[in-house]
């Protein structure tokens, strides 16, 4: 992973230093956020939704591995008694806050003619509301620093299949604009929109292969390739309000549906 080269992006030896909360960091994308960040020097509070298992810590052995540290913190992003108290709890046990990087959410089915207002108001809770009470408190406790929203490539068009779903991640894209203005100029709010990178749950790497047919560029990309884009916007002191597709152009043909990025 790099985080150097372009405009006044952040150099690695200025990163280090620093701690990032990653929400979701045990999973997935959130996973390799954190370790590629842990490589830039950066300790990770990695939260989970519920306090882990001995058998479920190997993400904090690894990231430990790069000479960092790295403390898991717990909340439910259901349960507003646990996330409103995230932030707090996180610079009381980290002693500092630099780097938020909002990566958890819920990825349900369901269409339109589906779905009902609680499935509506479920995702907004976890992949919107929350994320924004967690920004919300970062600028005002943290004070300085950067964050970085997970969104979607199809919030350029629809997902039929998960339409509460991505109603929540387009309610995000436009948390994610306003908030850069709200909390400038000492922190930084961008967002990352992940094309098709990981298989669904209970779906194999075939999947990928299939669908990397619609993918302009003809190819799936990987949680690393999301993980170096978060990397390029929490080290830009210059950048705020921005979105990046990292989806093979796939944004740039509207509703292609389907795949949990996560």
């Amino acid at each position: 992973m790099t985080s150097q080269g372009a405009g006044n992006q952040e150099p690695a030896s200025r990163m280090k230093g620093r701690v990032a909360l990653i929400t979701g960091a045990h999973k997935r994308i959130g996973r390799a956020i954190a370790l590629a960040l842990a490589e830039e020097g950066v300790s990770i509070a990695a939260h989970s939704r519920a306090p882990l298992r001995v058998e479920e810590e190997t993400v904090c052995r690894e990231i430990t591995a790069n000479e960092v540290k790295c403390w898991n913190i717990a909340a439910d992003l259901e349960k507003p008694d646990e996330y409103y108290t995230l932030i707090a709890r996180t610079i009381e046990l980290c002693g500092r806050l630099d780097f938020l990087v909002n990566s958890a959410s819920i990825f349900l089915s369901g269409t339109l003619k589906t779905i009902g207002l609680s499935d509506v108001v479920r995702h907004a809770h976890v992949n919107a509301w929350a994320p924004f009470v967690l920004s919300r408190d970062f600028a005002r406790l943290a004070g300085r620093g950067a964050i970085v929203n997970l969104l979607d490539t199809n919030i350029t068009g629809f997902d039929d299949d998960h339409a509460a779903y991505i109603l929540s991640k387009k309610m995000l894209a436009e948390l994610t604009r306003i908030c850069a203005l709200e909390f400038a100029p000492h922190v930084t709010v961008n967002a990352v929109a992940p094309g098709l990178i990981l298989p669904p749950a209970g779906k194999d790497e075939g999947y990928l292969a299939e669908r990397a047919r619609t993918v302009p560029l003809k190819q799936h990309g990987s949680a690393e390739d999301i993980a170096d884009a978060v990397v390029y916007l929490l080290g830009s002191d210059f950048v705020t309000g921005q979105t990046i597709f990292v989806d093979g152009g796939m944004h740039l043909r509207e509703g292609q549906g389907g795949q949990d990025p996560y």
